[in-house]
């Protein structure tokens, strides 16, 4: 009998170490690029999946322009990123997402004093409700209207620098979303209600929001050197959800911990969509794993994607 315990025991931990190995931790970037002479924004790069992004790009030789909220956090973490790589060109500039102001300050300032733009990486996100200073939604406004806003208005010297790419980081999640303009266009957010499952079916939405969005700029991008893509980089183990309660932090810890990325593997699909050539046909499309994927109908369909980017040009006042 203690026999038959033990063999089960290590045949279950075995089993556990393949799955992390090979479904948890998945592929990586295999691309060998340099990156010298080019500049890149990463969004969110203060922490989690963005910083390490934000590394891996600084030691090809990037320029790297870490585009954060927070200005204590960004420059923690960019004295933390020139320590490790070694480099110079990294720049710590701020911006915050939840308001259309600081956005449009922020592209003010990068156009002036950055004369490239070859990459933009929207990877910052967030998972909480609440309003943003001009009060939408705040994962509407951050993790989709934010990203729009931004990538507009810095499409024309992403084109003048092209080839160029833009990567929108959403989620697996995006399958249970749903876009419901009778909600956006009467409260500005993508959902009400405070219940574990209310908060993420609005994050489900908001991640709908990236991918329908990187749907309908890769056909306004035909013709031009820039192409986009969007993402999943699979459950990671970071500081997403630290805006949840305690308990939830904590039950979920054990799941975390062995059944989710680490940073460093959840940057790969980023840096595969960024870095790896050849793959500028498939502008537009949803990647995970490094891996190209396809999508369900509604993530795009034409109709609502196009409904979406002109509601979004009103609320950020592109039109």
């Amino acid at each position: 009998m203690a026999t038959i315990l033990l063999l089960t025991a290590i045949f279950v931990v075995a089993a556990a170490y393949i799955f992390h190995e090979i479904v948890v931790k998945g592929k990586s970037c295999t691309s060998k690029v340099q990156l010298h002479g080019k500049t890149l924004i990463v969004t969110g790069s203060n922490t989690g999946i963005g910083k390490t992004t934000a590394i891996d790009l600084a030691k090809r030789g990037a320029r790297v322009i870490l585009a954060c909220r927070s200005k204590q956090r960004g420059e923690a973490a960019l004295e933390d990123i020139k320590k490790v790589t070694g480099s110079n060109q990294v720049v710590f500039m701020q911006l915050n997402l939840g308001s259309l102001a600081s956005i449009r300050s922020f592209v003010e300032a990068f156009l002036k004093s950055e004369p490239r733009l070859d990459i933009l990486i929207n990877n910052a996100g967030i998972y909480m409700q609440g309003q943003t200073d001009d009060g939408l939604g705040m994962m509407f406004g951050v993790n989709h209207i934010g990203h729009f806003l931004l990538t507009n208005l810095l499409l024309e010297r992403l084109k003048e620098c092209g080839p160029s790419r833009i990567i929108n980081v959403s989620s697996v999640a995006h399958h249970f979303g749903k876009i419901d303009f009778d909600c956006l266009n009467t409260t500005k957010s993508l959902g009400q209600g405070t219940t574990f499952m209310e908060v993420l079916q609005v994050y489900s939405n908001s991640k709908l929001c990236n991918v329908l969005f990187t749907h309908e700029l890769a056909k306004r991008l035909q013709g031009t050197n820039v192409t986009c893509y969007s993402l999943h980089p699979g459950a990671i183990n970071s500081e997403l959800a630290r805006n949840t309660s305690s308990f939830a932090q904590w039950f979920l810890l054990p799941v975390t911990t062995f059944f989710f990325k680490n940073t460093i593997q959840g940057s790969q699909t980023s840096l595969h969509c960024a870095l790896q050539e050849g793959i500028e046909h498939l502008s537009g499309r949803y990647f995970s794993n490094c891996t190209v994927k396809e999508v369900s109908d509604k993530a795009k369909d034409d109709a609502t994607a196009k409904k979406l980017w002109e509601l979004s040009e009103r609320l950020c006042g592109l039109v």
